[in-house]
């Protein structure tokens, strides 16, 4: 009888603000599909991806958080045993990128001390909307 060999399981978080594409960005990584619409993630969404990583099966488990204040309490649970953060903002709202402060703060109060981070500036696509900038993106650490 062959032995099953599961695939190692990555908790990988999605935070920012609302409406900055957190959940478009998942669908489109999980099922390789574009929603122009938006929907308002209510609380936390999850989806899994099995990748292949150099040679080796990887289960992503990714946890798309709502980014509304009212559901942040309920978010910060959700931060434990995560191994990677995915921080997203939008280019085209400078207010987003404010945020990241807070968001920076909370995985620091939450997480792990050694999470992965991963800052992402979304909506680069969006012409003649960039309120950041790139330079004001890589300034972030």
């Amino acid at each position: 009888m062959a032995v099953t060999q599961h695939p190692a399981a990555y908790k990988i978080l999605v935070l920012g603000d609302s409406n900055v594409g957190k959940t478009c960005i998942v669908h489109r990584f999980c099922d390789d599909k574009y929603y122009d619409t938006y929907i308002s993630t209510i609380g936390i969404d999850f989806k899994q991806k099995i990748i292949d990583l150099d040679g080796t099966k990887v289960k992503l488990q990714i946890w798309d958080t709502a980014g509304q204040e009212r559901f942040r309490t309920l978010t910060t649970a959700y931060y434990r045993g995560a191994m990677g953060i995915l921080l997203m903002y939008d280019v085209t709202n400078s207010e987003s990128f404010l945020h990241l402060s807070m968001w920076l703060r909370s995985i620091d109060e939450n997480a792990s001390p050694n999470v992965a981070k991963v800052l992402v500036g979304n909506k680069s696509d969006m012409e003649g909307h960039r309120e950041v900038s790139k330079a004001r993106g890589k300034a972030v650490s």
